[in-house]
């Protein structure tokens, strides 16, 4: 996931605002308590709580939870799809991607 939100670096920025290594946005810093959100470890760990969060949302959908994670709970809500985005069509297929490649799982 960090490979395809920010490639490995920490002083990331996105054109929307999402910063560091799993590219979080302002408000999930502050959600998160994260006081620097280029500091690796505040990053990855409110990355992670906010993506436990999402897995329990979405009852462990993962495809819905990496859509949500790429452009947020209310547009995977109002579509429960991401066909409609084809950024975060492609985002999702490319973390399914490394991920099946990091873990030796055929793809499907």
């Amino acid at each position: 996931m960090i490979r395809v939100e920010s490639n490995f670096n920490p002083r990331a920025v996105s054109h929307k605002g999402a910063m560091g290594l799993m590219q979080i946005m302002p408000e999930t810093a502050r959600l998160y308590g994260v006081k620097d959100p280029h500091d690796p470890i505040q990053n990855i760990r409110a990355g992670v709580q906010h993506l436990t969060f999402l897995m329990g949302y979405f009852k462990g959908d993962l495809r819905l939870v990496l859509g949500a994670y790429n452009s947020g709970v209310r547009a995977v809500e109002q579509l429960n799809s991401m066909s409609r985005y084809p950024e975060t069509k492609k985002y999702i297929a490319d973390v399914l991607g490394h991920y099946r490649s990091a873990a030796h799982l055929p793809s499907r």
